[in-house]
């Protein structure tokens, strides 16, 4: 069982709406800290600190937010001071430029290139050291991701591999361009849980489970 530390009251959302979803609901399971799926402005309310916008389809997730009106009620909450994390097409959908046939939300300083590595046969794994975020190297999945190839003033790059940005934070949002979901590491989430003020900055920064299996995420009810 994962140490609970507990700061206020509150909750993680994941939207809902396509993408690895169940995965990070998961993860923050193990992390103890409360979170729910979020599917619709109404799910947005005042007890939800922090909110994660999966890996997907950033088209299909684009157009979804649309329809939904989920666009416009993640960026008046934002505006409110809910803190946000992208997650590959996640990242995408919080950039304020990239891929002209996805329309972001616009809430964080950098440009995404989508699709950046190639094909789906381009799909890797390595690990990094992010001093920031744990004090153990962190596993990294790259699926069909993007790249951050610009950052704002106000952006802090976390990881940074040759040429790209992999991951990097302003004061209310997180973006990277891997799946912390598709591993046993709990630092990212963690490090987002504390960013939401709802665990200690100072809590021991688990590397996971050893009985923790990629299918794990499996029980999660939806």
């Amino acid at each position: 069982m994962v140490a609970r530390f507990p700061l206020s009251s509150g909750t993680i959302g994941v939207l809902a709406l396509q993408g690895g979803v169940q995965e990070h609901l998961e993860h923050m399971q193990r992390c103890a800290v409360p979170c729910r799926a979020i599917r619709r402005a109404a799910d947005l309310d005042d007890a939800v600190r922090g909110l994660i916008l999966p890996g997907g389809e950033s088209s299909t997730i684009s157009r979804l937010l649309s329809k939904y009106g989920l666009d416009e009620a993640i960026v008046a909450a934002w505006r409110r001071g809910l803190k946000i994390w992208g997650t590959c097409a996640g990242a995408i959908l919080l950039a304020r430029s990239g891929d002209e046939s996805i329309k972001p939300l616009g809430l964080m300083d950098i440009s995404v290139a989508r699709n950046a590595f190639g094909s789906q046969m381009d799909s890797f794994t390595c690990t990094a050291k992010i001093p920031e975020v744990a004090s153990h190297p962190v596993p990294l999945t790259f699926i069909r991701a993007p790249k951050i190839v610009a950052a704002g003033p106000d952006v802090r790059v976390l990881l940074r591999i040759d040429d790209y940005i992999a991951a990097a934070e302003d004061d209310q949002c997180l973006a990277t361009v891997f799946h912390p979901e598709l591993t046993a590491d709990l630092a990212f989430h963690r490090y987002f849980a504390a960013k939401c003020d709802l665990v200690s900055r100072k809590s021991t920064l688990l590397e996971g489970t050893p009985d923790w299996l990629p299918t794990s995420w499996m029980h999660v009810a939806r």
